[in-house]
C-alpha cells in the first residue's frame, strides 16, 4: 500500500488520484488542464486512476492542485499527497471530493485537525483501526529506550488500508497494461 506514498516514481513527488464518476480520458485531460502531465493512468475497480507531479517545476507552479473541478455532480476524487515536501519533511497527506466540494482532507501527522465540508467523515473508520481516539497513542511512549517512529510508516500504512478499504480503491500494483508513459 505505502508504495502510493513513499517512492513510487523515483525522482519525481507525486499525487495520486482516484476518480469515480469521471471517465479517465476526462481525468487526464483535466489533470492536463491544471498542468499537471500524468506519469501513469489507468482504470481498475471501477475507479479511473493517475499519478501525475505535485508541483510544476516548468511553469513555477507551486500550488497545490485544486480538484474541485475535475469532480462534477454525481462523481468522486480520492487523493493521496504523496510529498507535499520532502525536502521541509511535511508528512503525506489525503483529499476526499465529492460533487465539486471539499469533504475531507487531512495531513497523515496531523488526523487531529481534518478540514472539510464533513471533517468528521471518515472518523467511524479512523477511530476503529485505533488512527485516532484514546487507543491511538503508542503505548509506549516515554518508556525508556522506544522510539514511536519506529512505528511511524506502520501507522501510514494502516492509514492508508483504513482510506482505501472505505473507498473500495484498487489496490497496488496498478495493472502494468494500463500504466502509461
Amino acid at each position: 500500500m505505502t508504495n502510493w506514498i513513499q517512492g513510487s516514481f523515483p525522482g519525481h513527488e507525486v499525487n495520486v488520484v482516484f476518480a469515480r464518476g469521471v471517465p479517465l480520458d476526462v481525468l487526464t485531460q483535466g489533470l492536463r488542464g491544471l498542468l499537471r502531465e500524468p506519469l501513469a493512468y489507468g482504470e481498475a475497480g471501477g475507479w479511473a486512476w493517475a499519478v501525475h507531479p505535485m508541483l510544476n517545476w516548468e511553469v513555477e507552479d507551486y500550488d497545490p492542485v485544486n480538484y474541485r473541478g475535475l469532480c462534477p455532480d454525481g462523481a468522486e476524487i480520492v487523493v493521496f499527497v504523496t510529498e507535499p515536501c520532502s525536502a521541509k519533511a511535511f508528512p503525506p497527506a489525503f483529499e476526499y471530493y465529492r460533487d465539486g466540494r471539499t469533504i475531507l482532507g487531512f495531513s497523515f501527522e496531523s488526523l487531529q485537525q481534518r478540514v472539510g465540508e464533513n471533517p468528521d467523515y471518515l472518523s467511524a473508520e479512523l477511530l476503529a483501526a485505533q488512527l485516532i481516539g484514546p487507543h491511538a497513542v503508542c503505548g509506549d511512549e516515554g518508556n525508556g529506550g522506544h522510539d514511536c517512529f519506529d512505528h511511524h510508516y506502520d501507522d501510514h500504512e494502516r492509514l492508508v488500508k483504513t482510506i482505501a478499504g472505505f473507498f473500495a480503491l484498487p489496490s497496488p500494483p496498478l495493472s502494468a497494461e494500463v500504466t502509461a508513459q
